[in-house]
């Protein structure tokens, strides 16, 4: 996975929008305060950051250097987070730990593999949780014109091969037939703004559309980009709902 994001963790860190304290709270009162977290594909800490002084310690782990780098700049002065690099292949590596998050990074693991082997590592009450968007992700306003212009860049999507895209499987099929399928679900909703810079930021974090895969054509999207947003919408404002979805799994 760490080739996935090359040149995108700035635009990750600055873009991405957080999952809102809402959200982080009931996954911090989930997992108690005295837990020993495993944040596995943690990017940036989106989750360990704000989660971090809620719990006993956060173990961030993300095959990207970069991203590795941008969290611990942004957890600056955090003292229990552990930052780590590594992936989902070596979990029987990383320090001890009682639960599990991961954030917009299960999609691109094998999913039964990583839920099989964490049956094996994780304590009884262990609990594997998931947060990210919800199994109906929500309308972005501006996603017809960014498919047109990826396809004139020839930025075709990318999708990891255990990702419900790939397999027609979503987490919570996933789950409920694993170690871990006894599910909780909560939502929480959030109303955001963006503006042009901030969505052409978005492209840019994402992996199919990283600086990385653009080359010397950075410059060039995103000039492309400002003047197909602003000709579509010319107040250049985009108001958007986004619900976030805690999913907690435990052993039945």
């Amino acid at each position: 996975m760490g080739d996935l994001f090359g040149g995108a963790a700035p635009y990750y860190a600055k873009y991405r929008p957080g999952y809102g304290d809402e959200a982080i709270a009931f996954l911090a009162g989930a997992l108690g305060p005295d837990a020993r977290v495993l944040d596995l594909g943690c990017g940036p800490g989106t989750v360990a950051i704000p989660l971090a002084p809620r719990v006993r310690e956060v173990i961030a782990v993300d095959p990207d250097a970069e991203m590795l780098a941008e969290g611990r700049r942004l957890g600056a002065g955090i003292t229990n987070i552990h930052w780590m690099s590594g992936d989902s292949t070596m979990l029987r590596k990383f320090p001890t730990f009682g639960h599990v998050v991961m954030g917009r990074s299960f999609h691109w693991m094998d999913r039964r593999g990583v839920l099989a082997e964490l049956g094996e590592l994780l304590p009884p009450d262990g609990i594997v949780a998931l947060i990210g968007p919800a199994r109906d992700p929500d309308f972005q306003p501006w996603d017809p014109l960014m498919e047109r212009l990826h396809a004139e860049f020839g930025l075709g999507p990318m999708s990891a091969g255990n990702s419900f895209q790939a397999t027609g499987e979503h987490h919570h099929d996933v789950l409920a037939v694993s170690p871990f399928s006894r599910l909780e679900s909560v939502t929480f909703e959030q109303r955001l703004t963006w503006d042009v810079e901030s969505v052409i930021g978005l492209q840019l974090s994402y992996s199919y559309s990283t600086p990385a895969r653009l080359g010397d054509r950075v410059p060039a999207f995103v000039d492309r980009a400002m003047a197909a947003l602003l000709a579509e919408n010319p107040s250049g404002t985009w108001e958007q709902r986004v619900t976030t979805e805690v999913l907690l799994a435990r052993r039945p």
